[in-house]
């Protein structure tokens, strides 16, 4: 049976995907969802910079981060380079139980080709 449950685990939840300028909009608000970045420490610095009032927690930390973020219980935007970290970040951080998850779409590659404020 083991065998049988690999091969048939279940399939990921389907990801919630936000636009940059949906996002954008949503932080000039005063209830901003949590943005967070999972890129690594030298990403979030480096020259794509990153979107102002962001928390930067590397995906192979988010494990340990996870019961604080659930505590929370706002709603989260992962980001990262592109979309593929942060949409498994974002499939974790549902599985730990948060259900108000999106994924950036495009990362931060299209938030600065669409010229959205960075830091």
């Amino acid at each position: 049976m083991k065998l049988f449950s690999r091969w048939f685990r279940r399939a990921p939840s389907k990801l919630s995907w936000m636009e940059p300028a949906a996002l954008a909009a949503l932080l000039e608000r005063h209830d901003a969802p949590l943005i967070l970045d999972v890129r690594g420490p030298g990403e979030f610095t480096g020259p794509l910079g990153h979107i102002i009032e962001a928390t930067n927690v590397p995906l192979a930390e988010l494990p340990a981060h996870l019961p604080d973020l659930v505590h929370q219980n706002r709603p989260v935007v992962a980001v990262c380079k592109t979309d593929r970290r942060s949409s498994m970040a974002a499939q974790e951080l549902h599985e730990a139980g948060l259900s108000d998850v999106s994924v950036l779409r495009g990362g931060m590659e299209r938030w600065r080709v669409l010229g959205l404020p960075a830091s």
